[in-house]
């Protein structure tokens, strides 16, 4: 198939096939948290994944409907990929359609040889690259493909491995960047139906390009990782009771503060016996 099929086929599949589980969730999280505003400049960020790539093309449908005045700028950083795969993020980018700024760092470099939490940090300097990026470039916000199923993870994370309760907030204020805002717009879309989406179009993107995983990259072996038992732990649960992935994500918008020992708000902790 050339690349102006992939591109109609993809665009088609998410106004028609996908349109209820993408285009529908996609435009739902962007009304229920109040995402976009006229006039916003926005950085969709793309890692070269299914997610981001998926995101962009959600982004360009959205422009296309032109309810309100906002600009695009779909941003690439490459922290040090592999030649061939970084050309696939290329390719894959022109053959859907979406024109990308790539800007290069030297983050994976910088946190090869860091034996604690290589990912988190990885991830927070990746972050701060694609604030600062975005700013230049005169924008206001950054968007961020995670998903439902990123979210719910990661409540169960903080609380099995962090000892916290906490969520993936649907957007954030920066607080290195002044005037610079996070939005994460695929909030309500399952990862299943961003394969499916994937699947249906033959498409093949990155999974984690970094160099402690790029050589096993188009493996079909996973790579194990607390995320990864998470994910297991909540297919297992999912079999005993189908609901469990959205109680799971309810249970940080029902959060009863009278029966909580104890909370954290802007760094102070408060103690149910303060008003006991």
């Amino acid at each position: 198939m050339d690349s102006l099929n992939i591109k109609e086929q993809t665009e088609n599949s998410i106004r028609k096939k996908f349109h209820k589980v993408l285009w529908s969730r996609f435009a739902k999280a962007i009304v229920t948290y109040d995402l976009i505003q006229p006039d916003d400049k926005i950085a969709v960020c793309i890692s070269g994944g299914k997610d981001s790539m998926l995101m962009a093309k959600l982004f360009q449908e959205l422009k296309m409907h032109d309810k309100f005045p906002f600009e695009l700028v779909f941003l690439v950083m490459d922290p040090g990929y592999a030649d061939e795969n970084r050309r696939l993020i290329e390719d894959n980018a022109a053959a859907l359609g979406v024109p990308i700024t790539i800007f290069g760092s030297d983050i994976f470099e910088s946190v090869f040889n860091v034996k604690q939490n290589p990912c988190y940090l990885c991830a927070r300097m990746r972050r701060g690259h694609l604030y600062s990026k975005a700013k230049e470039l005169g924008c206001n916000k950054i968007a961020l493909g995670h998903h439902f199923d990123d979210v719910i993870e990661t409540i169960l994370m903080g609380m099995l491995y962090g000892g916290q309760v906490q969520t993936m907030m649907p957007k954030l204020h920066s607080t290195n960047f002044e005037g610079m805002e996070l939005i994460r717009p695929m909030y309500f879309i399952r990862e299943e139906d961003i394969k499916r989406w994937r699947d249906y179009n033959g498409l093949r993107f990155l999974r984690c390009a970094c160099k402690f995983t790029e050589a096993c990259e188009y493996s079909p072996e996973e790579n194990l990782s607390k995320r990864l038992e998470i994910k297991e732990l909540i297919a297992e649960m999912k079999k005993v009771n189908p609901q469990v992935e959205s109680n799971i994500f309810r249970s940080v918008e029902n959060v009863n503060l009278s029966t909580v020992i104890a909370y954290k708000k802007d760094g102070e902790v408060h103690n149910f016996l303060d008003d006991y």
